[in-house]
């Protein structure tokens, strides 16, 4: 199945911020790449038009040469008296032709004929005491040999009738435009004319000059995207980076830059999604920093409890008296178990919801499992649990383990409302909502809850007890953690009374509602 067009899974395509760098480097390498293909072209254009311009004054003095530079006598050759003039009449002082005889030998040169002289540069004037520069006689015999034999092998080759058009390298190394073709007398090869122009250096110098401004632009551009970029990219991360340690400092507890929070790219994504996170951290060390309070609280008062039994055991001497004081004792000794148990549990569940990876859990089988084992442990007088499956099946993402807690909580906490040999009704259900479908509601018959409770009864270590209940069982944080596992799953959860025709209280009904996988 096709995945759309190749550009649209690259992965700048969907970033604004890589979107503009990609486009301000091509810019620039477009602006480089343009003056390069227009210096190029312009070469390769100047080099024809040389060739095409020495090749016609090469046809003209060849055709000139072979009707009026030719001896007389039964075999015909070529005269250098006439060649010279001819040579001295049609050449121009920028080009340079030069004559050779059918052996190859050269019989007229233009610059010999014109008293041109070859002239190049002296090396600069020494100071006294100053050691002589390096003798680059070598260096320029050697390309004179090189520049003669390119020459030999030119001519040689127009010497067999075929004419020569090419760039080569003169006796000074220098690139040089070169025509050869040879001159003809009917059908005979008499010799070959070689015109040559050599300020194709210079002239390819001028074109590198002239790719400097294109380089100057591209060096412009490059600059300003790299400002650019710095002002877009480098500053607002410096400063969100500045914002962190401000935080880590204790100096502030947010990070608050609006201005940085209203870009639409990934920037400001990313000054949002700190911020997010920073006010959801104070959030989370705010709500340890109550938690460790009420977990002194509640622990302390069973060990002041413990400590005021153990203080009067001392002065009773009644047996009975002493055993009911360590009755006292066990019990708060039973609470602060029961305590220590909920409150690790407690602390450790961030850490499971957060290691643990979500995966499609069916608790409707789930329920009927948990269910099950209440049918089968229930003893006399207590509340039997009764479950209704009408949502089949019914998948929700999320971890099996501390859902089955919150279901076990939730049932629990019915049961002991409940009265003796009554009965808690677990119903499983579908409903038309687009967020949260599944929906588990656990009923009992109970005397319900205060209306001012409905929601008290979620708080940490909230806890009302029926009269008979055995003290120290609950230690108020079930419903707790059972809310926060359910918001971990993208659910929700909430308390109501049940009501009979008359407005009468006949139980409490818990709902779980959870968005289906």
């Amino acid at each position: 199945m096709s995945a759309g067009p190749w550009y649209k899974r690259l992965p700048f395509i969907h970033s604004r911020l890589g979107r503009l760098v990609v486009g301000l480097n091509i810019v620039s390498l477009l602006i480089l790449l343009a003056g390069a293909m227009a210096v190029n072209e312009l070469q390769k254009g100047l080099v024809n038009a040389y060739k095409d311009s020495l090749t016609s004054q090469a046809h003209l003095i060849g055709h000139l040469m072979g009707a009026v530079a030719t001896g007389d006598g039964p075999e015909a050759y070529l005269d250098p008296m006439y060649a010279n003039r001819v040579l001295s009449d049609f050449i121009p002082p920028d080009q340079r032709a030069r004559l050779f005889d059918a052996e190859g030998n050269l019989l007229s040169d233009s610059y010999v004929v014109s008293e041109n002289v070859d002239v190049h540069s002296l090396p600069p004037a020494r100071k006294p005491g100053e050691p002589a520069p390096e003798d680059k006689s070598q260096v320029r015999a050697e390309r004179r040999a090189e520049g003669q034999k390119e020459l030999r092998q030119e001519v040689r080759t127009a010497l067999t009738g075929t004419e020569v058009e090419q760039v080569r390298r003169n006796e000074r190394g220098k690139s040089v435009v070169s025509v050869s073709i040879p001159i003809r007398r009917v059908r005979t090869v008499l010799g070959v004319l070689t015109l040559e122009r050599g300020d194709l250096d210079r002239i390819v110098a001028d074109q590198r000059k002239a790719m400097i401004p294109f380089a100057l632009v591209a060096l412009c551009v490059s600059l300003a995207s790299s400002v650019i970029l710095h002002f877009l990219i480098t500053r607002p991360i410096q400063r969100l980076s500045a914002a962190a340690d401000s935080v880590r400092a204790n100096q502030t507890r947010e990070i608050s830059l609006p201005d940085l929070e209203e870009r639409k790219d990934e920037i400001g994504g990313l000054a949002r999604s700190i911020e997010s996170m920073t006010a959801t951290l104070w959030r989370r060390m705010e709500e340890i920093d109550r938690f460790a309070a009420d977990v002194a609280h509640e622990i302390k008062n069973p060990l002041t409890s413990i400590r005021s039994a153990l203080e009067t055991l001392k002065l009773v001497k009644d047996d009975s008296a002493k055993e009911r004081l360590m009755g006292v004792v066990n019990q708060d000794v039973r609470r602060i178990d029961r305590l220590i148990t909920d409150i690790s549990n407690a602390s450790r569940l961030d850490a499971e919801l957060s290691r643990d990876m979500p995966r499609r859990v069916e608790i409707g089988g789930l329920l009927d499992d948990i269910v099950s084992l209440y049918q089968q442990s229930v003893k006399p007088g207590e509340a039997e649990v009764a479950f209704t499956r009408e949502a089949n099946p019914a998948f929700v993402s999320g971890r099996e383990g501390p859902l089955g807690q919150v279901f076990r909580n939730v049932i629990d906490n019915a049961r002991s409302f409940s009265p003796e040999g009554g009965t808690v009704r677990v119903r499983l259900s579908r409903r038309i909502d687009v967020e949260r479908p599944l929906v588990l509601t656990v009923e009992d018959d109970g005397p319900g809850i205060p209306e001012e409770n409905l929601e008290t009864i979620f708080q940490r270590f909230y806890t009302s007890r029926p009269k008979g209940t055995s003290f120290g069982r609950n230690s108020g944080l079930g419903l707790s953690i059972s809310r926060q596992i359910v918001e971990a799953h993208r659910g929700v959860i909430w308390a109501e009374n049940r009501k009979d025709a008359d407005g009468k209280v006949t139980g409490a009904r818990f709902t779980i509602a959870l968005p289906e996988a």
